[in-house]
C-alpha cells in the first residue's frame, strides 16, 4: 500500500498546534514566534513534507532571509510563460530562505539607464531578468557586482563578454524539427515570420529553421518571409494583412517565432479568404493557451516554464554561493507538438 502524503495537518498534530499556525510558519507569513517557526520547519524536514523532504535541519534555520529581485519589462500576469517561470523560481528560492520582489523596468528608465525607483541594490542578493533584451541595460545590471541571471537575453549577446549566467528554453533543435517535418511532408517553400533580432530565443529559432532548409538543399526565402521589426506585430492591428499583400505569392507554410505571431498570421490569412492548413500551413512556438483555442489548433513547441523557473533559481543560488565560478549558458529541453494547423489534406 502506498504511503500517504504528509500534510500540514500532520505537522500540526505532531507538534500540538493549530493547522493555521503550522501553515503560517511554513510560509513565513508573519505573526509567528521564531521559536515556533523553527519547530514547525524542523518537523516538516523530519516528516519529509514537500519541498522540505531533501533538506537538512542543521544550519537551515539559522540562515538569514535573503532577497532576490526580479526585473522585467512586463507585468508577470500578462505572460503565461512569465507567470509560470516566476512561480517555479519563487518555489525554489524560498526553500533557501530567499524572498522574491518584482520590479518593472519602464521604457524611460531603460532609455535613461536608470534602475527602477523601488529597487535598492544594497538590499539585493541576486537578480533575475526576464524580457530584458537591451544590451546597454543588461550591462548596467551586470556591472552592479550582484549575481545576475538572464532568462533569455539580447539577440546579439556575445557570451564571453556578457558577464552573467543565461538560461534559455531549447529553441534551435525544436524549430529544426518542425521545419524538417514540413519538408518531409513535401513542402519546399517555407517562410519565417518574426523579428529574429528581438531576442536570443527568436534568433535561435531562426537558426534552426534556416539549418533545416539548408540541410534539405532549399533556399531561405526572405522575400516570402516576414522579418520586420518586432513593434509592427504589436501595435499595428492591420499590419499583418498589409504585409501578406506585399508578399503576394505566399509560401506553402510559415514557421513563426512564437504563438502570438502565428495566431495573428492565421487571422490575416483567413481575412484573405485562405484556409489553414489547406492553403498555407502555420506553426508557432510556446504552446500558449491561445494555441489550443485558435481554430485550427496550432502546431507549436511546448516550453516547461515552471521547470525553467526552478532551474533559474538553482543557477542563481549556485552563483550566490560561489560568485567566481565560470558563467553558465543553459538550455531546458522543449517538445514539438503537431496539431491541425500543419495537418495534411
Amino acid at each position: 500500500m502506498a504511503k500517504e502524503k504528509v500534510t500540514i495537518q500532520d505537522i500540526a498534530d505532531a507538534l500540538g498546534i493549530s493547522r493555521n499556525t503550522a501553515s503560517k510558519a511554513l510560509n513565513d507569513s508573519g505573526g509567528i514566534p521564531e521559536e515556533t517557526r523553527t519547530r514547525v520547519i524542523k518537523k516538516a524536514i523530519e516528516l519529509k513534507y514537500k519541498q522540505f523532504a531533501y533538506m537538512e535541519t542543521d544550519g537551515l534555520l539559522s540562515k538569514k532571509t535573503g532577497n532576490i529581485a526580479l526585473l522585467t519589462t512586463n507585468m508577470p500576469n500578462t505572460s503565461h510563460f512569465g507567470s509560470q517561470v516566476i512561480s517555479g523560481l519563487e518555489r525554489r528560492i524560498s526553500t533557501e530562505g530567499y524572498n522574491l520582489s518584482i520590479h518593472i523596468v519602464r521604457d524611460d528608465e531603460r532609455g535613461e539607464q536608470a534602475l527602477p525607483v523601488n529597487f535598492d541594490a544594497s538590499a539585493v542578493d541576486g537578480i533575475v531578468c526576464i524580457e530584458l533584451f537591451d544590451p546597454a541595460y543588461s550591462r548596467l545590471l551586470t556591472e552592479l557586482g550582484i549575481p545576475v541571471i538572464f532568462i533569455d537575453c539580447a539577440a546579439d549577446a556575445v557570451y564571453p563578454d556578457f558577464g552573467a549566467d543565461v538560461l534559455l528554453m531549447e529553441n534551435e533543435h525544436s524549430t529544426y524539427k518542425l521545419t524538417r517535418d514540413l519538408i518531409a511532408s513535401g513542402l519546399t517553400e517555407i517562410g519565417f515570420a518574426g523579428d529574429f533580432n528581438h531576442c536570443k530565443s527568436f534568433r535561435e529559432r531562426w537558426i534552426g529553421y534556416g539549418r533545416a532548409l539548408t540541410d534539405a538543399g532549399l533556399d531561405i526565402p526572405a522575400e516570402r518571409s516576414i522579418l520586420d521589426d518586432d513593434r509592427f506585430f504589436l501595435f499595428e492591428t492591420d499590419w499583418m494583412e498589409r504585409k501578406l499583400e506585399e508578399i503576394g505569392d505566399l509560401p506553402q507554410a510559415f514557421v513563426c517565432a512564437n504563438d502570438f505571431i502565428a495566431v495573428r498570421l492565421m487571422k490575416a490569412l483567413k481575412n484573405r479568404g485562405l484556409s489553414v492548413p489547406g492553403d498555407v500551413k502555420v506553426c508557432g512556438f510556446d504552446d500558449s493557451s491561445e494555441s489550443r483555442i485558435v481554430e485550427p489548433h496550432l502546431t507549436t513547441v511546448h516550453i516547461y516554464s515552471s521547470d525553467m523557473g526552478v532551474k533559474a533559481g538553482e543557477m542563481l543560488l549556485s552563483r550566490i554561493k560561489n560568485p567566481t565560478q565560470p558563467h553558465q549558458v543553459a538550455h531546458v529541453y522543449t517538445r514539438p507538438i503537431e496539431r491541425e494547423s500543419t495537418a495534411q489534406a
